[in-house]
């Protein structure tokens, strides 16, 4: 098993976070993992963006520029890895920031209104784990118990309190996906 995904969207958005969790899932798994982040010196409200590769094998290198799943929560993203996706990969996207739509007939795309969701779930800071939980839905990539053992000791102990909620939300997220 080998997966390259990329996570892209605006800082503060969690898309660091959700390339954090899943790489600690894997590794939870005894997985082999790679997770390199990228940014702006914006941070917030700039771009944002991060590769997490999950392997079964050693992973010969992070730097990859074609990417069995891109997951993006804004149109600037969209616009920039839609072309980057393999053919046959798939292309998540958060429905509430993306206007132009993609375009490309030979990848599955999955659009997931997640931000809406989160704001139904009363907490707009979990839209990215309901996006993971559409990911995990299609992928299979990491066990949801990885991902909630992760989320333990990625979210500082003031929020453990929240990890009900993001179990949650990460549910919701699979729920959304219709394959």
């Amino acid at each position: 098993m080998l997966q390259e995904i990329i996570f892209a969207g605006f800082g503060g958005q969690g898309v660091l976070s959700m390339g954090q969790i899943l790489a600690y899932a894997a590794m939870l798994e005894n997985r082999e993992v790679s997770w390199m982040p990228s940014y702006g010196p914006e941070m917030r409200g700039g771009t944002a963006n991060c590769i997490t590769i999950i392997s079964d094998e050693v992973i010969s290198s992070p730097i990859i520029s074609k990417f069995d799943t891109a997951i993006v929560l804004n149109q600037p993203s969209l616009d920039k890895f839609e072309k980057a996706v393999t053919s046959n990969g798939i292309l998540i996207y958060d429905t509430n920031n993306i206007i132009k739509l993609p375009t490309r007939n030979d990848i599955k795309i999955y659009p997931i209104p997640a931000s809406q969701e989160a704001l139904n779930l009363k907490n707009s800071r979990v839209m990215n784990v309901i996006v993971l939980g559409a990911l995990l839905k299609l992928r299979n990539t990491v066990k949801v118990e990885s991902v909630m053992s992760a989320l333990k000791k990625v979210l500082p102990e003031r929020y453990h309190h929240l990890l009900p909620l993001n179990e949650k939300a990460l549910m919701r997220g699979m729920e959304l996906v219709n394959n």
